[in-house]
């Protein structure tokens, strides 16, 4: 006989009238009764750590800090790839401090790494002993992984792509963070990294911390040049387009695009010389184009940017009318924004697809968010510059995971954690091996087991 209300101690639920108030004592206390034991020795909290791991392995990650990292007498020099390791995965599972990592620690978690997890004291030991120069072994470590990935899959082959570059500003507080303590462009004070993304996947394909107070191009050049460097020793054959917008307005940067024969596409400042340019423009060559202001328009003209020196090339440009009653619209009748490109193609198609620069943002987003990026752990620049190449390692990990085993084209690093990560487990060990056992009638559990088969056809790569 099925049990009641009043059979298990509990007050029945009473309907509330029409224009009635809800009654304010529970209808039962069910919850109230659950017992808490923090004692399976075998629970795993993120079983679904084990496919960007898995990757991770296939595409010889550990092996590439070992080879290439070399802290010499650095108190954390001991076990550089198994530290890597457990960092990555503390910053996949949403760990934006070293402390985080300590949650790795519980239960059965290790195994799912395939290794031994060392404590948060260890992990910042390890952090600390990277100088700027030991910061640039890993992106060594980062150029040979990228080129792994790309030979599994996820590379864009000789198709044209586009690369987006930007800078972004990683807010800092107070005065102990070594060259995080200036003040940057934007009044606050953080470091200012350069970060170059391929467009349409999310790949960041470069990154190098800098300085709070660096402008915004400063060292752009030198940048862009070991971006298309990481490129094209990757394997990515095709056409490449540069986009970034008027912080990167120099000569170096157009120097260095057609040094590389890339293709560029970049905002320019709105001078005074320049609005001349822009108003010589006669009325009957500006064309309407839909977007979500109205009365805007593009036209285009040539100049030559960088003084007489500089070759001519494309200008684009679009206005638009201020919004009527907006500040703007008593003192000008429109507001332009400009890029130069040596591009071929349509006008239009042009200047719509410069406009799509600010997909970077999406990318930067899931770089602070997703992963770590939007907190500096340590007080030494070399330490946080090692931080944002193990961010961009992890954040590239789950790119690669989405197109190479999930057969999709993008996904945000939230929705995979989501989906494929947060899956509570539980792990047994048998003669034939080990068996992680996660949650019956999981709503992605054909996608996750189709990625483990996916990731298995990946030739392991040995360095």
């Amino acid at each position: 006989m099925p049990l009641t209300w009043e059979d298990e101690g509990c007050e029945p639920f009473i309907e509330p009238q029409v224009g009635g108030t809800i009654p304010m004592r529970s209808s039962c206390h069910v919850l109230d009764r659950v017992e808490v034991i923090f004692d399976d020795d075998r629970a795993v909290a993120d079983g679904g750590l084990l496919l960007p791991m898995m990757l991770a392995q296939h595409l010889g990650f550990r092996e590439l800090v070992e080879d290439h990292v070399a802290l010499g007498d650095a108190p954390g020099r001991a076990n550089v790839g198994l530290k890597a390791i457990a960092l990555v995965a503390s910053l996949l599972i949403d760990g934006d401090s070293i402390d985080d990592a300590d949650a790795l620690r519980a239960g059965e978690c290790g195994a799912v790494l395939g290794q031994w997890i060392p404590a948060p004291s260890t992990l910042g030991t390890y952090l600390r002993s990277f100088s700027w120069g030991h910061s640039r072994q890993l992106d060594a470590v980062s150029r040979q992984l990228l080129t792994n990935a790309f030979a599994a899959g996820a590379g864009p082959g000789a198709e044209p792509f586009t690369l987006d570059v930007d800078s972004t500003i990683c807010e800092t507080y107070g005065l102990a963070k070594q060259g995080g303590s200036k003040f940057t462009y934007t009044k606050v004070r953080g470091y200012h990294p350069l970060v170059a993304v391929m467009a349409g996947t999310a790949d960041v394909i470069h990154a190098r911390l800098r300085g709070g107070n660096a402008f915004s191009g400063r060292g752009a050049a030198g940048f862009l040049g070991e971006t298309f460097s990481r490129l094209r020793a990757a394997g990515a054959r095709g056409p490449i387009t540069v986009r970034a917008d008027s912080g990167f307005y120099n000569h170096k940067v157009v120097d260095a695009c057609r040094k590389a024969d890339a293709r560029y596409s970049v905002t320019v400042r709105l001078t005074k010389a320049l609005h001349k340019v822009i108003a010589a423009i006669p009325d009957d060559e500006w064309t309407p184009i839909p977007y979500f202001l109205d009365g805007a328009d593009v036209a285009e003209t040539t100049y030559r940017p960088f003084g007489k020196k500089g070759q001519p090339c494309r200008l684009i440009v679009r206005r638009v009318r201020p919004s009527p009653g907006t500040q703007l619209a008593l003192f000008v009748e429109f507001s332009y924004h400009a890029f130069i490109t040596d591009r071929a193609g349509d006008t239009l198609v042009l200047e719509a697809d410069h406009r799509r620069h600010a997909e970077i943002e999406n990318a930067i987003r899931d770089l602070k968010y997703g992963v770590g990026l939007n907190h500096m752990p340590s007080g030494r620049f070399g330490a946080n510059a090692a931080w944002l190449a193990f961010n961009v390692i992890a954040h590239n990990l789950m790119r690669w995971l989405t197109r190479i085993a999930l057969g999709e084209k993008l996904l945000s690093t939230g929705t995979i954690r989501r989906r494929f990560l947060r899956v509570p487990g539980h792990l047994t060990r048998r003669s034939r091996g080990t068996q992680l056992h996660l949650a019956r009638r999981w709503p992605w559990r054909e996608a996750f087991l189709g990625a483990i088969t996916h990731i298995h056809r990946i030739e392991v790569c040995r360095t």
